[in-house]
C-alpha cells in the first residue's frame, strides 16, 4: 500500500527512508528471526520505498530521497555486525542512486548518523547504563538538513572534520582502475 501510494501519488516529491532496528546481542547471539526482520526493515523496506518513488521522480526531473543509515555502517569494530551490514547496505544504495538518479534530476542524500537518542535502544533491548552520549535527534535532523542544503550526498553529523571523509573516498576511489584487471594482482601470483 505504501509502495503504491509513493509509486501513484505526485503530491509526494520527498522519501525520508528512516526505519531501522537492531537486536542488543552479539550476532552468535541473534536468531535466525532477529536477523530477518533486521534485515527486512534495514534493507529490504528501503530498497523497496526507494524503487517505488525512483522511477517517477526520474520521469518528473526532480524529487528527493534521504536514507538514513548509520556510522555504524562504516565500523565493523562496533560489533553490531547485522546492523552494520544493513546501513553499509544504505549507504552504498544511496551512492549508488545517486550515481543513476542524479544526472535526472533527482536529489539522494545519505545521513550517517552517530548514537542518537531514539526509541531503537529500548526496543533493541539496549542495558542503559552501557549506551554511549548521544546526539539529541532534533539535532541530528538539523544537521541532516544543514547537509542537504550544503548539497552533500553523504552527511555525517557527528564527524567535525569533513576533510576526513573526503579522504576516504577519495581512497576508494583511486581503487577503481585496479577493479578492472584482469589479472589477480603480482602479490597474488606465485
Amino acid at each position: 500500500m505504501v509502495e503504491a501510494k509513493l509509486r501513484d501519488d505526485a503530491a509526494i516529491t520527498t522519501l525520508v527512508n528512516n526505519a531501522g532496528a537492531t537486536v542488543a546481542a552479539a550476532f552468535a547471539d541473534q536468531g535466525s528471526a532477529d536477523i530477518s526482520r533486521i534485515i527486512a526493515l534495514n534493507v529490504t523496506a528501503v530498497a523497496r520505498l526507494a524503487n517505488a518513488v525512483a522511477g517517477r521522480f526520474a520521469r518528473a526531473g526532480g524529487g528527493t530521497i534521504i536514507n538514513i543509515a548509520s556510522v555504524v555502517g562504516l565500523v565493523p569494530e562496533f560489533s553490531m555486525s547485522v546492523y552494520g551490514a544493513t546501513k553499509a547496505f544504505v549507504l552504498f544504495l544511496s551512492q549508488g542512486l545517486q550515481v543513476e538518479l542524479g544526472p535526472r534530476g533527482v536529489r539522494v542524500q545519505a545521513v550517517l548518523p552517530g548514537a542518537t537518542s531514539t526509541e531503537l535502544w529500548d526496543r533493541a533491548g539496549a542495558d542503559a547504563a552501557k549506551l554511549p552520549p548521544m546526539m539529541d535527534a532534533a539535532d541530528l535532523v538539523d544537521a541532516a538538513l544543514v547537509g542537504f542544503d550544503a548539497g552533500e550526498t553523504v552527511t555525517i553529523p557527528p564527524l567535525p572534520d569533513a576533510k576526513l571523509w573526503d579522504s576516504y573516498q577519495t581512497a576508494r576511489q583511486a581503487m577503481l582502475p585496479g577493479f578492472g584487471n584482469t589479472l589477480p594482482a603480482a602479490r597474488y601470483r606465485t
